[in-house]
């Protein structure tokens, strides 16, 4: 076969012909890319990464405190039949133990992953009972919460709160209730425990410190101005 320019000419021109149709396709490609990423970034869905759903389960240990229980360990026989023998030091110093703990009191507990050393120790025994504080209006009776086994709660002579349940999770203090001024709907409020004695209950919220006795330990002159005048045998003889 004879090769002469004009053959060499039209190979050419299928060759450029090609390359040309290789950048048009190429192009094209290109644009639909760049208009999938601007897509992407109009509503937002670039880079996106499912953000994990935080885990709010309940950690607490839960159990009796067991007779090899000293100052500083605290022997836990929990609710799921295991024995920890938990120190108790960074709870102290960190002023995280409410209640303190003796020999049969059921025990809310948070501790470190190895169930080692407790961060903080609540007693659920000293918690359950009768809170009540003086009426703030004028003082001449208590109000205040019940707290009890199975997680039920009871108002004190409130009228306007009534108090349904409550629990603990995660050393919160956890407290349905339900309020006329809310429109009688169910809500869950929060609280922070700050104090715990045999006969004190303190928490908080974001706004207010709740400071409760029981009632066998408020003044029952708590809002009046009584002055109490001391007395003698004779005054009693007649």
């Amino acid at each position: 076969m004879k090769i002469t320019n004009e053959t060499i000419k039209k190979t050419n021109d299928k060759t450029m012909r090609k390359s040309i149709l290789f950048v048009i396709v190429a192009l094209v490609l290109t644009s639909v890319v760049a208009c999938n990423n601007k897509k992407n970034k109009a509503d937002g869905t670039e880079g996106w990464v499912e953000t994990p759903v935080r885990d709010t389960r309940d950690s607490t240990i839960y159990g009796l405190c067991g007779v090899a229980t000293s100052m500083n360990t605290l022997q836990m026989i929990t609710d799921n039949g295991d024995t920890l023998m938990l120190s108790t030091e960074i709870a102290q110093e960190d002023g995280r133990v409410f209640g303190g703990y003796k020999v049969g009191d059921r025990m809310a507990v948070l501790a470190d992953l190895k169930a080692k050393r407790a961060t903080m120790v609540i007693n659920q025994s000293l918690l359950m009972g009768n809170w009540v504080m003086p009426n703030p209006i004028d003082g001449s009776s208590e109000m205040g919460i019940c707290i009890k086994d199975g997680g039920i709660a009871e108002s004190i002579n409130q009228s306007s709160i009534v108090y349904k349940t409550w629990r603990l999770n995660n050393g919160v203090l956890e407290i349905v209730n339900v309020r006329e001024e809310a429109g009688n709907f169910e809500e869950k409020e929060s609280f922070e425990l700050l104090y715990l004695s045999n006969d004190s209950l303190s928490y908080r919220d974001r706004e207010t410190i709740y400071e409760y006795k029981h009632p066998s330990s408020v003044d029952p002159y708590a809002g009046f101005n009584v002055d109490l005048e001391e007395g003698s045998f004779d005054d009693f003889v007649m």
